[in-house]
């Protein structure tokens, strides 16, 4: 979960950064532009780069902090209040969904992805299932000691890794699938 949220905060300095330099001019040379559809630029000026009226990145500067403090502390043994930890995978849940919805809007609408958007997706799966561990073997949603034995069997059986490892495929295989021949060799 550190180490993600680490990565998907680099991520986010980079993609503020861009989003500077393309509010100065929309045709900034980025480094990350490659080609018309390794396009971190292209991405960049679309309407769905700014949701908010204001660019995505900027919220994974504001959110990762947090993450990043939650992991720490974890690291550390603190144990939050349960509602403190529902909340916390509420709100990672709907980050999760929307870093989905980005995704899609590359993939389907922008017909271009962004390698640091990518990556902020994988980060964003990551700190996702890590935090939907935890809660989960800390029986934060209290569940009957039946289910949570057979929840916490799983996990501890790995399957919860089996999930995260499905999701980054069909990422990889789509990206590759739709965009593969203007990247690989």
């Amino acid at each position: 979960m550190l180490i993600s949220s680490l990565l998907s905060l680099s991520a986010s300095l980079v993609l503020s950064i861009d989003a500077i330099a393309l509010a100065k001019n929309v045709n900034a040379p980025l480094s990350c532009n490659l080609n018309a559809v390794v396009s971190c630029g292209k991405v960049g000026i679309s309407w769905q780069s700014n949701l908010l009226g204001f660019p995505n990145a900027f919220l994974g500067l504001i959110c990762e902090p947090v993450v990043i403090t939650v992991a720490l502390a974890g690291l550390g043994r603190v144990r939050f209040p349960k509602w403190f930890m529902k909340v916390a995978l509420a709100v990672y849940f709907a980050g999760l969904l929307f870093a989905f919805w980005l995704f899609s809007q590359s993939y389907f609408v922008i017909k271009a992805f962004c390698p640091w958007c990518l990556l902020v997706t994988v980060s964003t799966v990551t700190v996702f299932f890590s935090m939907l561990r935890i809660n989960l073997l800390d029986n934060t949603p209290n569940l009957s000691e039946k289910l949570y034995e057979k929840i916490s069997g799983w996990l501890y059986g790995g399957r919860d890794a089996v999930v995260v490892t499905f999701i980054y495929t069909v990422l990889a295989l789509a990206v590759i699938v739709k965009y593969g021949k203007y990247f690989l060799p």
